[in-house]
Protein backbone atom coordinates (compact mmCIF):
# COMPACT_ATOMS: atom_id res chain seq x y z
CA UNK A 1 0.00 0.00 0.00
CA UNK A 2 1.26 3.56 -0.59
CA UNK A 3 2.99 5.24 2.32
CA UNK A 4 2.69 8.93 3.19
CA UNK A 5 5.71 11.15 2.72
CA UNK A 6 5.78 12.03 6.40
CA UNK A 7 4.97 9.91 9.45
CA UNK A 8 2.21 11.14 11.78
CA UNK A 9 3.47 13.05 14.82
CA UNK A 10 2.69 11.77 18.31
CA UNK A 11 3.71 13.36 21.62
CA UNK A 12 3.95 11.17 24.72
CA UNK A 13 4.04 12.73 28.20
CA UNK A 14 5.09 10.13 30.74
CA UNK A 15 7.41 9.08 33.53
CA UNK A 16 10.82 7.61 32.77
CA UNK A 17 12.45 4.90 34.88
CA UNK A 18 15.42 2.60 34.77
CA UNK A 19 14.38 -0.95 35.69
CA UNK A 20 16.96 -2.93 37.67
CA UNK A 21 15.82 -6.55 38.02
CA UNK A 22 17.75 -9.15 40.01
CA UNK A 23 16.91 -12.87 39.92
CA UNK A 24 17.69 -14.94 42.99
CA UNK A 25 16.53 -18.09 44.78
CA UNK A 26 14.24 -16.18 47.14
CA UNK A 27 13.42 -12.62 48.16
CA UNK A 28 15.77 -11.81 51.07
CA UNK A 29 14.38 -11.23 54.55
CA UNK A 30 15.35 -8.08 56.49
CA UNK A 31 19.05 -8.20 57.27
CA UNK A 32 19.66 -11.19 55.00
CA UNK A 33 22.19 -11.13 52.18
CA UNK A 34 21.92 -13.59 49.28
CA UNK A 35 23.48 -14.01 45.86
CA UNK A 36 21.71 -13.17 42.62
CA UNK A 37 21.73 -15.35 39.50
CA UNK A 38 21.14 -12.64 36.87
CA UNK A 39 20.73 -8.90 36.45
CA UNK A 40 18.97 -6.82 33.83
CA UNK A 41 19.06 -3.03 33.46
CA UNK A 42 16.63 -1.51 30.97
CA UNK A 43 14.72 1.69 30.27
CA UNK A 44 11.16 1.40 31.56
CA UNK A 45 8.17 3.41 32.69
CA UNK A 46 5.01 4.44 30.83
CA UNK A 47 6.76 7.24 28.93
CA UNK A 48 9.46 5.20 27.16
CA UNK A 49 7.28 2.11 26.60
CA UNK A 50 4.38 4.03 25.07
CA UNK A 51 6.71 6.20 22.99
CA UNK A 52 8.65 3.23 21.63
CA UNK A 53 5.45 1.34 20.80
CA UNK A 54 4.15 4.30 18.79
CA UNK A 55 7.54 4.60 17.05
CA UNK A 56 7.46 0.90 16.16
CA UNK A 57 4.13 1.65 14.46
CA UNK A 58 5.89 4.15 12.16
CA UNK A 59 5.02 7.35 14.02
CA UNK A 60 7.28 10.36 14.53
CA UNK A 61 7.34 10.35 18.34
CA UNK A 62 8.54 12.91 20.89
CA UNK A 63 8.75 12.03 24.58
CA UNK A 64 8.19 14.72 27.22
CA UNK A 65 9.52 13.94 30.68
CA UNK A 66 12.34 14.51 33.14
CA UNK A 67 15.65 12.78 33.82
CA UNK A 68 18.20 13.16 36.58
CA UNK A 69 21.76 14.37 36.41
CA UNK A 70 23.27 10.89 36.41
CA UNK A 71 24.56 8.11 34.16
CA UNK A 72 21.09 6.51 34.03
CA UNK A 73 19.86 9.58 32.14
CA UNK A 74 22.43 9.04 29.41
CA UNK A 75 21.46 5.37 29.24
CA UNK A 76 17.81 6.33 28.74
CA UNK A 77 18.65 8.84 26.01
CA UNK A 78 20.79 6.33 24.14
CA UNK A 79 18.17 3.58 24.33
CA UNK A 80 15.34 5.82 23.14
CA UNK A 81 17.47 7.12 20.27
CA UNK A 82 17.96 3.54 19.09
CA UNK A 83 14.18 3.31 18.69
CA UNK A 84 14.12 6.69 16.91
CA UNK A 85 12.20 8.43 19.69
CA UNK A 86 12.84 12.19 19.78
CA UNK A 87 14.33 13.12 23.19
CA UNK A 88 14.59 16.89 22.71
CA UNK A 89 11.87 17.41 25.32
CA UNK A 90 13.34 15.11 27.96
CA UNK A 91 14.51 17.73 30.45
CA UNK A 92 16.97 17.42 33.32
CA UNK A 93 16.68 17.87 37.08
CA UNK A 94 20.41 17.91 37.77
CA UNK A 95 20.03 17.74 41.55
CA UNK A 96 17.96 14.54 41.37
CA UNK A 97 18.54 11.02 40.13
CA UNK A 98 16.65 9.44 37.27
CA UNK A 99 13.67 7.40 38.44
CA UNK A 100 14.53 3.79 39.28
CA UNK A 101 12.53 0.60 39.78
CA UNK A 102 14.39 -2.14 41.68
CA UNK A 103 12.82 -5.59 41.36
CA UNK A 104 13.92 -8.78 43.11
CA UNK A 105 12.47 -11.91 41.46
CA UNK A 106 12.59 -15.33 43.11
CA UNK A 107 12.72 -18.78 41.52
CA UNK A 108 8.91 -19.02 41.40
CA UNK A 109 8.58 -15.72 39.56
CA UNK A 110 7.26 -13.80 42.58
CA UNK A 111 8.81 -10.41 43.13
CA UNK A 112 9.33 -7.51 45.48
CA UNK A 113 9.55 -4.01 44.02
CA UNK A 114 10.89 -0.66 45.22
CA UNK A 115 10.10 2.41 43.10
CA UNK A 116 12.07 5.65 43.37
CA UNK A 117 10.30 8.43 41.46
CA UNK A 118 13.37 10.67 41.32
CA UNK A 119 13.37 13.31 38.58
CA UNK A 120 9.84 12.38 37.49
CA UNK A 121 8.54 14.33 40.49
CA UNK A 122 10.26 17.48 39.17
CA UNK A 123 8.33 17.79 35.90
CA UNK A 124 6.68 21.23 35.89
CA UNK A 125 4.19 23.18 33.76
CA UNK A 126 7.15 25.25 32.51
CA UNK A 127 8.58 22.08 30.96
CA UNK A 128 5.30 21.44 29.16
CA UNK A 129 5.36 25.00 27.86
CA UNK A 130 8.76 24.36 26.27
CA UNK A 131 7.17 21.49 24.32
CA UNK A 132 4.09 23.50 23.29
CA UNK A 133 5.07 23.83 19.62
CA UNK A 134 5.59 20.08 19.31
CA UNK A 135 2.25 19.35 21.02
CA UNK A 136 0.55 21.81 18.65
CA UNK A 137 1.98 19.96 15.63
CA UNK A 138 1.03 16.49 16.87
CA UNK A 139 -1.91 14.43 15.69
CA UNK A 140 -2.27 12.92 19.18
CA UNK A 141 -0.98 13.75 22.65
CA UNK A 142 -0.74 10.61 24.81
CA UNK A 143 -0.45 11.37 28.54
CA UNK A 144 0.12 9.08 31.53
CA UNK A 145 -1.17 10.54 34.77
CA UNK A 146 1.51 9.22 37.11
CA UNK A 147 3.40 12.53 37.11
CA UNK A 148 2.97 15.74 39.12
CA UNK A 149 -0.62 16.86 38.77
CA UNK A 150 0.23 20.42 37.69
CA UNK A 151 2.30 19.10 34.80
CA UNK A 152 -0.47 16.75 33.65
CA UNK A 153 -3.08 19.52 33.78
CA UNK A 154 -0.71 21.81 31.84
CA UNK A 155 -0.25 19.15 29.17
CA UNK A 156 -4.02 18.72 28.83
CA UNK A 157 -4.57 22.49 28.63
CA UNK A 158 -1.82 22.88 26.03
CA UNK A 159 -3.22 20.11 23.84
CA UNK A 160 -6.75 21.44 24.17
CA UNK A 161 -5.57 24.95 23.26
CA UNK A 162 -4.17 23.65 19.97
CA UNK A 163 -7.01 21.16 19.41
CA UNK A 164 -4.64 18.23 19.61
CA UNK A 165 -6.62 15.12 20.62
CA UNK A 166 -5.71 13.85 24.09
CA UNK A 167 -5.50 10.20 25.13
CA UNK A 168 -5.06 10.10 28.91
CA UNK A 169 -4.38 7.32 31.37
CA UNK A 170 -5.93 8.89 34.49
CA UNK A 171 -3.50 7.28 36.93
CA UNK A 172 -3.12 9.00 40.28
CA UNK A 173 -0.62 11.88 40.23
CA UNK A 174 2.69 11.19 41.98
CA UNK A 175 1.79 13.31 44.99
CA UNK A 176 -1.36 11.20 45.56
CA UNK A 177 0.17 7.74 45.12
CA UNK A 178 0.10 6.95 48.85
CA UNK A 179 -3.50 8.07 49.29
CA UNK A 180 -6.24 5.40 49.49
CA UNK A 181 -8.52 6.82 46.81
CA UNK A 182 -8.11 8.96 43.72
CA UNK A 183 -9.03 12.63 43.73
CA UNK A 184 -8.53 13.50 40.10
CA UNK A 185 -8.88 17.08 38.82
CA UNK A 186 -11.81 17.92 36.58
CA UNK A 187 -9.41 18.67 33.70
CA UNK A 188 -8.72 14.96 33.34
CA UNK A 189 -12.27 14.44 32.12
CA UNK A 190 -11.80 16.87 29.23
CA UNK A 191 -9.67 14.23 27.51
CA UNK A 192 -10.87 12.82 24.21
CA UNK A 193 -10.10 9.28 25.38
CA UNK A 194 -9.57 7.96 28.89
CA UNK A 195 -7.76 4.62 28.78
CA UNK A 196 -6.97 2.54 31.87
CA UNK A 197 -7.46 -0.89 33.37
CA UNK A 198 -10.78 -1.80 34.90
CA UNK A 199 -9.44 -1.85 38.48
CA UNK A 200 -8.23 1.75 38.25
CA UNK A 201 -11.41 2.88 36.50
CA UNK A 202 -13.55 1.28 39.21
CA UNK A 203 -11.66 3.25 41.87
CA UNK A 204 -12.19 6.50 39.99
CA UNK A 205 -15.90 5.81 39.57
CA UNK A 206 -16.17 4.48 43.16
CA UNK A 207 -17.73 1.25 41.93
CA UNK A 208 -16.82 -2.41 42.13
CA UNK A 209 -17.09 -5.43 39.87
CA UNK A 210 -15.05 -7.25 37.28
CA UNK A 211 -17.60 -8.39 34.69
CA UNK A 212 -18.21 -6.84 31.27
CA UNK A 213 -21.57 -5.35 32.26
CA UNK A 214 -19.97 -3.52 35.19
CA UNK A 215 -17.14 -2.32 32.94
CA UNK A 216 -19.68 -0.76 30.59
CA UNK A 217 -21.40 0.96 33.54
CA UNK A 218 -18.08 2.32 34.82
CA UNK A 219 -17.17 3.53 31.34
CA UNK A 220 -20.53 5.28 31.09
CA UNK A 221 -19.81 7.01 34.41
CA UNK A 222 -16.48 8.34 33.10
CA UNK A 223 -18.13 9.60 29.90
CA UNK A 224 -20.87 11.28 31.97
CA UNK A 225 -18.13 13.20 33.79
CA UNK A 226 -17.04 14.78 30.52
CA UNK A 227 -14.70 12.38 28.70
CA UNK A 228 -15.58 11.86 25.04
CA UNK A 229 -14.76 8.17 25.32
CA UNK A 230 -13.53 5.61 27.87
CA UNK A 231 -11.52 2.49 27.03
CA UNK A 232 -11.21 -0.02 29.87
CA UNK A 233 -8.75 -2.90 29.55
CA UNK A 234 -9.45 -6.18 31.32
CA UNK A 235 -6.47 -8.42 30.50
CA UNK A 236 -7.59 -11.86 29.30
CA UNK A 237 -11.22 -10.67 29.16
CA UNK A 238 -10.41 -8.11 26.48
CA UNK A 239 -11.52 -4.49 26.72
CA UNK A 240 -14.62 -2.31 26.68
CA UNK A 241 -15.09 0.97 24.82
CA UNK A 242 -17.83 3.39 25.86
CA UNK A 243 -18.78 6.67 24.21
CA UNK A 244 -21.91 8.71 23.73
CA UNK A 245 -23.12 6.35 20.97
CA UNK A 246 -22.97 3.18 23.05
CA UNK A 247 -20.68 0.51 24.49
CA UNK A 248 -18.84 -2.40 22.88
CA UNK A 249 -16.79 -5.30 24.20
CA UNK A 250 -13.74 -6.59 22.31
CA UNK A 251 -12.51 -10.06 23.32
CA UNK A 252 -8.82 -10.66 23.93
CA UNK A 253 -6.62 -12.22 21.27
CA UNK A 254 -5.76 -15.88 21.68
CA UNK A 255 -2.00 -15.93 22.34
CA UNK A 256 0.37 -17.93 24.53
CA UNK A 257 1.01 -15.62 27.48
CA UNK A 258 4.44 -15.76 29.13
CA UNK A 259 4.75 -12.27 30.68
CA UNK A 260 2.17 -9.48 30.93
CA UNK A 261 4.77 -6.78 31.62
CA UNK A 262 4.18 -3.73 29.43
CA UNK A 263 0.84 -4.84 28.00
CA UNK A 264 -0.97 -1.68 29.10
CA UNK A 265 1.77 0.56 27.70
CA UNK A 266 1.82 -1.34 24.40
CA UNK A 267 -1.96 -0.94 24.18
CA UNK A 268 -1.80 2.82 24.79
CA UNK A 269 1.11 3.41 22.41
CA UNK A 270 -0.52 1.47 19.58
CA UNK A 271 -3.86 3.17 20.23
CA UNK A 272 -2.24 6.59 19.87
CA UNK A 273 -0.41 5.49 16.72
CA UNK A 274 -3.60 4.36 15.04
CA UNK A 275 -5.55 7.44 16.13
CA UNK A 276 -2.80 9.65 14.71
CA UNK A 277 -3.75 8.43 11.25
CA UNK A 278 -7.39 7.43 11.29
CA UNK A 279 -10.29 8.78 13.35
CA UNK A 280 -11.92 5.43 14.05
CA UNK A 281 -11.56 4.54 17.69
CA UNK A 282 -13.07 1.09 17.49
CA UNK A 283 -10.60 0.01 14.82
CA UNK A 284 -7.87 1.65 16.89
CA UNK A 285 -8.90 -0.40 19.93
CA UNK A 286 -8.64 -3.63 17.95
CA UNK A 287 -5.20 -2.61 16.72
CA UNK A 288 -4.13 -1.70 20.26
CA UNK A 289 -5.52 -4.96 21.63
CA UNK A 290 -3.34 -6.89 19.21
CA UNK A 291 -0.28 -4.95 20.39
CA UNK A 292 -1.15 -5.59 24.03
CA UNK A 293 -1.54 -9.30 23.32
CA UNK A 294 1.73 -9.64 21.41
CA UNK A 295 3.85 -8.07 24.12
CA UNK A 296 2.59 -10.81 26.46
CA UNK A 297 4.16 -13.51 24.29
CA UNK A 298 7.73 -12.50 25.21
CA UNK A 299 9.68 -11.89 28.38
CA UNK A 300 10.74 -8.33 29.08
CA UNK A 301 9.26 -4.92 28.48
CA UNK A 302 10.70 -2.52 25.90
CA UNK A 303 12.39 -5.35 23.99
CA UNK A 304 9.10 -7.27 23.85
CA UNK A 305 7.10 -4.50 22.14
CA UNK A 306 5.77 -5.57 18.71
CA UNK A 307 6.34 -3.82 15.41
CA UNK A 308 3.49 -2.52 13.31
CA UNK A 309 4.01 -5.41 10.89
CA UNK A 310 3.70 -7.96 13.69
CA UNK A 311 0.47 -6.35 14.85
CA UNK A 312 -0.95 -6.53 11.33
CA UNK A 313 0.05 -10.19 11.06
CA UNK A 314 -1.89 -11.03 14.22
CA UNK A 315 -4.93 -9.14 12.99
CA UNK A 316 -4.78 -11.02 9.69
CA UNK A 317 -4.36 -14.31 11.51
CA UNK A 318 -7.50 -13.58 13.50
CA UNK A 319 -9.24 -12.86 10.19
CA UNK A 320 -10.22 -9.32 11.15
CA UNK A 321 -11.07 -7.21 8.13
CA UNK A 322 -10.56 -3.53 7.38
CA UNK A 323 -7.24 -2.85 9.06
CA UNK A 324 -4.20 -0.97 7.82
CA UNK A 325 -0.95 -0.16 9.53
CA UNK A 326 -1.03 3.29 11.15
CA UNK A 327 1.47 4.34 8.53
CA UNK A 328 -0.87 3.52 5.66
CA UNK A 329 -3.81 5.70 4.89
Amino acid sequence: MPMPERSPKVVVVGAVYIDLAVRCSHVPAPGQQIGGSSLSCTVAGPGPLQAVQAALCHCDVSLVGKLGGDAFAQMALKSLAEYKVDTEYLFFAEAKNTGVIVTVVNAEGENAVCRYTGANSALQPADILLAEERIAEAKVCLIHGCLPQEAIVAAIHTANLHRTPVILNPAQPLEQREQPGPALPSEYFSADVLVCNLTSAAQIADQSGTDIRTAKMIGSDLVARGAHCAVLTMGPRGCVIVDRTGADHFPAFDVDVVDRTGSGEAFAGALAAYCAVKNDLREAVKFASAAGALVCTKFGAIEALPTGAEIIQLLQREDIEGFASPRGK
